[in-house]
């Protein structure tokens, strides 16, 4: 690794040289040290405190105190949320804030925010007990009403009757009752308030247990739900007034209310003062509206203030974090009043680097600068690749799976073809890849005015990929140009079929019948190969052989480029005692299918394959009759398979009993190994960097080990060859979906 390279290789199938680099940096301009670097991103610090728990470091009172900023943070997201309103994009990102004064108007804001919000609650409190109140007084206003009415007219009667002749069928004790003294009557006394209209006859029910009937109750249904005072939430009440006798069914009416969580009000019976207490908390009402309604705008005042800094505070209190994160990773020099960092970066980055942490010496007015040292390590490099706005969808689709070793050839290259072009063999049809096409290029044309947009995440993540899709449209264009599908019809574009009806009754849409008229079709599938539904059609039987050849080949590519692996770090043992039998194994079964697939596509052989793969097993002595495809046929497939029948074992044994003689003559010092040297095998790599403690050699874990790597493969191979007919199946899903949408929706639509 050259220091003297300043650049980026932009070698995207190897990994850029890494440096470890220690860094020496003063305690005053450490803080804007680690800020610059992070906004370079080309620096990956090592954990020098991983003894230590995150409450001994030196700066966990400042992650504490940063931390207590996002959530009040938190807090205004959820406020915001509430109030319907969303952090502003164009917040002001180049303000200067402070984070001392940050803090300050955090706690400002937090604090004004919980006593709008307690006042809040106080007011609607009270304005929902107010409305039930009024509810209260006309309902149980109406029954007193029709009760009175109804007393008034019995006394009415009553005194008609006094006044009339007496005769000796009257009774004696009404004139005994009339002269009673009123104050020796007995008077009841009532509860009112409103209950739950789904426990109204639950409630009803115990009043009647618990005072053995002695109490009468009158409820009436509130047409609209009520808000509850207390859970602030819409339910639907009745009002209720409860006549008792006596203060021990007093009590137990009060219990009863508490247990079904009926709010009581009070009540009077002078219909002069219930009109009066009505207007009174009817007033009361509008002030008490037209107090929450200001208060509610200068709520949402104060929201859209935070909103419109929220991404910028937001920003400003997650960084902050990630640097004291940062610098509790470091070594405190306490006599020197420095911070020692150490820490992986690409070799071209080394002067971007230093004219950071220069700037940042001279920002922060130190008198003292910080050191830069590369160090000579043996510890395998972090991998890094240079991406652009074009790869890095890519890479990040690659890195879902795993990230390639330092120096190891990196998969995306390949991905970058591979990827959009299977895609394409399944949603192989230029019509929907022309669309597909020009919804992407939208986003491509308008990238920048995107990319500084808060976008959603659906659409961000169609965003991040616009370029994958984009090649993934083009793709499909060339599929569907080759199956000849726009929106599942074929098109002669590039001339008339080569085929025609010999018989005035052969149907156009049919493929019997059909005899080579003309020259063959100059570029992709003959349209009348397309055929008819009820018959298997030419492009069906093309796909499926098609994803046979796509995917032995794209398996052929991954041990190849394993091989090159091992080769580039020298690993002889994993070349030819792991890669060379799989590529035999697997050429030699699903290799030779897919020349047998090839040999019949260019003579035009009638030869059945599945008959010919299953003998080649069952029988290969056989003689293989009509399936024969060419001279020297037999011989050949009981070679292929008698390499595919030694590869197994060739991959199974040789290389436990290798590894354990390297490990011995290790030990005797009869070789040595490059301590820096990586394997393709996680399980030599230990054997390697455990050979310098003179660990013991456990050789069945190695054959197990190797013993699952072969199973795996062999089952592997077949399964994964199978796996690739998804392709087929799935482009034979998508072209018939295309045509029932065609036939059933368009054509029917077009009459």
């Amino acid at each position: 690794m050259g220091e003297g390279r300043q650049r980026p290789t932009m070698d995207l199938l190897r990994s850029e040289p890494m440096q470890l680099v220690q860094l020496i940096i003063p305690i005053e301009s450490a803080h804007r040290s680690i800020s610059y670097l992070g906004d370079l991103g080309l620096f990956q610090f090592k954990d020098l405190n991983s003894e230590k728990s995150p409450f001994q470091r030196t700066y966990a009172t400042q992650i504490k105190r940063s931390g207590e900023m996002a959530r009040k943070l938190r807090f205004f997201k959820e406020q915001m949320t509430k109030a319907g309103l969303s952090p502003s994009t164009r917040s002001a990102r180049n303000d200067d804030v402070d984070l001392d004064n940050l803090e300050v108007k955090l706690g400002e804001l937090e604090a004004e925010l919980i006593e709008m919000n307690a006042n809040h609650e106080k007011l609607q409190q009270s304005y929902n007990e107010l409305k039930e109140y009024k509810l209260v007084m006309q309902k149980a206003g109406e029954f007193f009403q029709s009760a009175q009415s109804s007393a008034a007219a019995k006394q009415r009667e009553a005194e008609a009757e006094q006044r009339g002749e007496g005769s000796i069928d009257s009774p004696l004790l009404l004139e005994q009752e009339m002269v009673t003294d009123p104050s020796k009557q007995v008077k009841l006394g009532f509860v009112s308030g409103l209950v739950s209209r789904e426990r109204s006859l639950a409630f009803e029910r115990i009043l009647f247990r618990a005072t053995r009937g002695n109490v009468f109750l009158k409820q009436s249904v509130v047409e609209d739900p009520v808000t509850d005072p207390a859970s602030g939430e819409k339910v639907e009440k009745n009002v209720f007034i409860v006549f008792y006798s006596g203060e021990r069914a007093r009590n137990k009416i009060m219990k009863i209310c508490e247990v079904f969580g009926a709010n009581r009000y009070p009540f009077t019976e002078d219909l002069g003062k219930q009109f009066q207490i009505i207007t009174e908390v009817s007033g009361r009402l509008e002030e008490l509206k037209t107090t929450i309604d200001v208060g509610l705008v200068h709520q949402s005042n104060l929201l859209q203030t935070i909103a419109y800094h929220f991404e910028n505070w937001s920003l400003l209190v997650k960084k902050e974090k990630s640097i004291y994160h940062t610098l509790n990773m470091l070594s405190i020099d306490v006599s020197r009043k420095c911070l020692v960092a150490e820490g992986w970066c690409p070799v071209f980055a080394t002067n971007q680097i230093q004219n950071v942490l220069q700037k940042a010496t001279i920002d922060s007015s130190s008198q003292v600068g910080t050191i830069f040292h590369v160090l000579q390590t043996k510890e395998s490099p972090p991998t890094y690749f240079h991406t652009n706005k074009f790869t890095s969808a890519f890479q990040e689709i690659v890195d879902a799976y795993g990230i390639a070793k330092y120096q190891e050839a990196n998969p995306a290259v390949f991905t970058i073809i591979t990827f959009p072009f299977l895609f394409a063999v399944m949603f192989g049809d230029w019509g929907h890849g022309i669309c597909l096409c020009l919804a992407t290029s939208y986003f491509i044309i308008r990238e920048k005015k995107f990319s500084s947009q808060k976008l959603g995440d659906i659409t961000e993540m169609i965003f991040g990929g616009r370029y994958v899709i984009m090649m993934m449209a083009l793709f499909s264009i060339y599929t569907g140009l080759i199956y000849n599908e726009f929106f599942s019809v074929p098109f002669e574009l590039f001339g008339p079929s080569a085929y025609g009806c010999h018989d005035p009754s052969c149907s156009d849409a049919s493929t019997a019948g059909l005899v080579k008229v003309r020259a063959t079709y100059p570029f992709g599938v003959d349209p009348k190969w397309h055929g008819t539904r009820s018959e298997l059609p030419f492009l069906n039987s093309l796909k499926m052989k098609m994803s046979i050849l796509i995917g032995v080949a794209q398996m052929n590519l991954g041990i190849i480029l394993s091989y090159f692996n091992a080769k580039f770090f020298k690993n002889e043992i994993n070349i030819w005692y792991q890669f060379v039998p799989q590529l035999i194994f697997l050429n030699s079964l699903f290799g030779y299918l897919s020349l047998l697939i090839v040999v019949k596509w260019c003579t035009g052989s009638q030869a059945d394959l599945y008959h010919v793969m299953i003998y080649m097993f069952l029988s290969p002595t056989d003689d293989l009759g009509e399936n024969q495809l060419f001279f020297g046929q037999k011989f050949l497939q009981i070679v292929l398979l008698l390499a595919a029948l030694v590869s197994v074992p060739w991959m199974l044994f040789p290389k436990p009993f290798l590894l354990k003689k390297q490990h011995e003559e290790r030990h005797r010092g009869q070789s040595y190994a490059l301590l820096d040297s990586s394997d393709d095998d996680p399980l030599e790599m230990e054997l390697h960097h455990g050979s310098g403690s003179h660990e013991e050699f456990e050789f069945s874990e190695v054959f197990v080990h190797q013993l699952i790597h072969t199973i795996e493969f062999v089952l592997g191979a077949v399964s994964n060859t199978a796996s690739y007919l998804r392709l087929w199946a799935l482009s034979l899903a998508h072209s018939e979906l295309s045509s029932v949408f065609y036939d059933k929706v368009l054509l029917l639509a077009w009459g």
